[in-house]
């Protein structure tokens, strides 16, 4: 993993050859810089990559849901429980998915943007993260709002998203329960991960993995539905050369 922005983490002991020196500063109360990368290819903003990531993610929620924890538990494995809440940081990441290596670029961004910053996030971005806070019901209650945004900017219902409720460690201060979350994300037509980026877990990396794959199946179907289009299209050509030919 890479760091694309102004702030970042480095690579992740479980995943890169690299090691990684923490260097947490405090301002505020908030965490300046989490990780820098120290042995394995580090990228300045200038700098342009050799090769397109395998897929581009985004996270979307309100601010505090814990989307840079989200990202820094998956990256790292690790926890830091401060943030600042106003960057908005760009990761290239490296990892296994399904026995096979592939890189990431996953999108953080800063809470409620301005609206069209954020309509750049979502061309940008091809696989969402939705992300609410099971302590938080307005943030879960957001969720259906973001989702057409996204929709309305894409100018499509079929994209690549997946629902995640994070803080589910916090048992005493839930406000949204399990059962209606996976009822919305069954309206959404996407899948549904429930996590604690404090504790860590499966659920956690199987959202960013889950949503590459559906990213990387939809240019699939994509890419031959293009590809039997112009089939269509040469064989209507040659019909009516051979028709012109013959009459």
């Amino acid at each position: 993993m890479s760091r694309l922005g102004r702030h970042g983490v480095g690579s992740s002991p479980a995943c890169q050859e690299s090691s990684v020196a923490r260097e947490a500063s405090s301002s505020n109360g908030f965490v300046k810089d989490f990780f820098r990368v120290v042995n394995n290819g580090h990228l300045g903003t200038s700098q342009k990559m050799t090769k397109p990531a395998d897929s581009r993610l985004v996270l979307l929620g309100n601010p505090g849901v814990g989307k840079s924890a989200l990202v820094v538990r998956f990256i790292t494995k690790r926890f830091i429980w401060e943030y600042d809440p106003t960057l908005e940081c760009t990761y290239r990441h490296t990892t296994m998915v399904d026995d096979e290596n592939v890189s990431m670029e996953i999108l953080d961004t800063a809470g409620k943007g301005e609206s069209i910053h954020q309509e750049g996030n979502i061309n940008w971005g091809e696989g969402f993260l939705l992300v609410y806070s099971t302590t938080d019901r307005e943030s879960f209650e957001d969720i259906v709002n973001l989702h057409q945004h996204i929709a309305s900017v894409k100018k499509t219902q079929n994209f690549s998203c997946v629902l995640v409720g994070n803080k589910n460690d916090l048992t005493h201060e839930r406000k949204v329960g399990q059962e209606e979350a996976e009822q919305l994300a069954v309206d959404l037509s996407c899948c549904f991960f429930e996590c604690s980026a404090c504790d860590g877990g499966e659920a956690v990396d199987e959202s960013f993995k889950e949503l590459h794959r559906d990213v990387v199946r939809r240019r699939m179907v994509n890419s031959m539905r293009r590809r039997r289009s112009s089939a269509q299209q040469v064989k209507q050509v040659l019909n009516k050369m051979f028709t012109k030919i013959n009459s």
